[in-house]
């Protein structure tokens, strides 16, 4: 197999701080993997052997729950490394990563982490601050989950995708991957039909331009009143 060359990862945050020397190192214990739309990186419960950075695409990734419930738990961007379990001291995969589009990422042995990252500081630095970001996204939503109204937990997902993977287009910022209502569903803790219809009904306000898993955000300003309206009324009230 070809040497990958640094230029994949330079620009990558995961990345940022390292010479071209300590890449080509890093780069040497790792392979390229194609993954089609649909197809798991890595199972909930399977031994975490491996861990990866997503060079392009998006993968969503799904828990899940004891009950048989799927929860979108997040969606991993390019640059971002993810499925470090061992680095956390777990040894299995605690999520479900899916591709939600073809994706490509790179992928190294988990053996490899504490030494990689003993060695270079910066790739330490670097997935802690991801992992950081990631419990702080996790918080904010276990705080709209247990203090907001669906309307504005959905208005807080939409904002937070088009922030993560938006493009400007002449409709609106369109979140670069495919979503649907049930994944949207399953990123809020409410039911199919309940998202459909306020989804609907914001299409009919044209908030939101919908279509076969692409959503585009019309007005993210009223979208962002929308998400914050029941903070400022429970502060208010406080």
């Amino acid at each position: 197999m070809p040497p990958i060359d640094r230029s994949v990862v330079a620009n990558l945050p995961s990345f940022a701080g390292l010479a071209p020397g300590e890449l080509d190192e890093i780069l040497r214990e790792a392979r390229s993997i194609r993954y089609p739309k649909g197809a798991a990186v890595f199972a909930q419960g399977a031994d975490a052997d491996s861990f990866f950075a997503l060079l392009h695409g998006h993968l969503r990734v799904v828990k899940t729950t004891p009950r048989g419930q799927q929860i979108v738990v997040r969606y991993v961007s390019p640059g971002e490394i993810f499925g470090v379990a061992k680095a956390l001291g777990l040894k299995a995969y605690p999520a479900t990563a899916i591709a939600a589009v073809e994706s490509v990422a790179l992928c190294w042995r988990s053996v490899a982490w504490p030494r990689l990252t003993e060695k270079f500081p910066s790739l330490t630095a670097n997935a802690l601050r991801t992992v950081g970001q990631r419990l702080q996204e996790t918080q904010a939503r276990v705080f709209e989950m247990s203090s907001e109204q669906i309307e504005q937990r959905i208005a807080h997902v939409l904002l937070r995708l088009a922030k993560q993977a938006g493009r400007k287009t002449q409709a609106g910022i369109e979140i670069e991957f495919p979503v649907s209502r049930q994944n949207i569903a399953e990123m809020v803790g409410s039911t199919l039909h309940t998202v459909s219809r306020i989804l609907s009904a914001w299409e009919q306000q044209d908030l939101i331009e919908g279509g076969r898993q692409r959503i585009v955000l019309r007005n993210p300003h009223k979208l962002l009143v929308l998400a914050e309206r029941h903070a400022r009324s429970t502060v208010s009230s406080g």
